[in-house]
């Protein structure tokens, strides 16, 4: 159970990466862009591509990260420029980009066109080439000892060097994001997301910047796919279906847990929202009468129970400020009707 829960930690951690360019598009820039789905899988079917034909592992994931920021500026274009709603410019492109990562993975094939998926169980990536420098640690076996001997876990993960790499890969992702939601730009694109007549009456261009904030999330998302497929040793061109709907589960759980004050909270709510999600999830598919065919229903049941408790909270508090209120205004008027009388 402990290793199982741990490999979704690793998961979510990976997924919290896609998560932050859903927030920045869903909740900075108020775009609801559905190009995630398909530019999930481009960058899993260009980092897959490269490392296929030979080339470094890390230089795929960059032109995987490329790719992802070229799609999410042409949907950004499709909008500016085309006058295309933006919920319609996302499916577009979303649509597009299925046929176009089909054409990606078919590069790594000689004789053929178009490849649905890419196997990767004995190419070097990332995480094998991290893999073969933590081996030499004894950090494994310390820490596998612990979980069994002190912790009593009868299971522990074979490595915990992933983790820590991909803890690292995010939580720098994190703080730049941080970093650039307060500089000039930042603060104009969070401005464009706010009020756009408003932003554009300072002379600010804000189809511009509708186009950066864009690129800037799909090429999160693209990174993402591109270590979840050097995660899971394999991209396939349907492994994006439903990614939006994770990132807004990860994205609405950990507001409604942690809140959202400032960036720097916000953006530490949504990473960890991300993992909690695969937690949840992977102990929803521990329950006997589910199976993994339900993925799609226990997502949607989160994704639910994320924005119903939210808002049943609130009300909840809400009615006893309520009540809080009334109470110290009756013992006010008690108070002064006490006063009334002595006198």
């Amino acid at each position: 159970m402990f290793a199982a829960l741990f490999g979704s930690v690793e998961q979510g951690i990976i997924y919290a990466i896609m998560a932050l360019g859903v927030y920045l598009t869903f909740r900075v820039l108020d775009f609801p862009d559905l190009t995630v789905d398909g530019s999930f899988v481009t960058g899993a079917a260009t980092a897959a591509t490269m490392i296929a034909l030979g080339y470094n592992p890390i230089l795929a994931t960059l032109l995987a990260i490329v790719a992802g920021f070229i799609a999410g500026c042409m949907t950004g274009l499709l909008h500016t420029k085309g006058k295309i709603n933006p919920l319609l410019s996302g499916i577009l492109m979303m649509i597009a980009l299925y046929s176009i990562n089909l054409r990606i993975m078919g590069l790594s094939a000689e004789n053929a066109i178009v490849r649905p998926n890419i196997p990767l169980m004995n190419s070097e990536t990332i995480f094998s080439q991290f893999d073969a420098f933590w081996s030499t640690l004894v950090i494994d076996d310390v820490m596998t000892n612990f979980v069994k001997n002190t912790l009593g876990f009868q299971s522990a993960p074979s490595t915990w060097g992933i983790a820590l790499v991909v803890l690292i890969i995010t939580l720098i992702i994190k703080f730049i994001a941080d970093w650039f939601l307060k500089t000039e730009v930042g603060l104009a694109i969070r401005a464009t997301g706010d009020n756009k007549r408003m932003i554009r009456s300072f002379s600010a261009n804000t189809d511009s910047l509708i186009v950066l904030g864009l690129g800037l999330s799909n090429a999160l998302v693209a990174f993402s796919g591109a270590l979840i497929a050097q995660y899971s040793k394999f991209a396939d061109v349907n492994m994006g279906i439903g990614m939006i709907v994770i990132g807004l589960a990860s994205v609405i759980i950990g507001e409604a847990i942690f809140g959202t004050k400032t960036i720097f909270r916000t953006t530490i709510a949504v990473v960890a929202g991300a993992i909690i999600y695969r937690i949840i999830y992977a102990v929803a598919l521990r329950i006997e009468w589910l199976d993994t065919s339900d993925m799609k229903l226990i997502t949607a049941i989160i994704v639910i129970l994320a924005l119903v408790i939210p808002q049943l909270i609130e009300k909840r508090r809400e009615k006893k400020r309520k009540e809080k209120r009334r109470a110290e205004r009756l013992s006010q008027q008690n108070v002064a009707q006490g006063g009334n009388n002595l006198a």
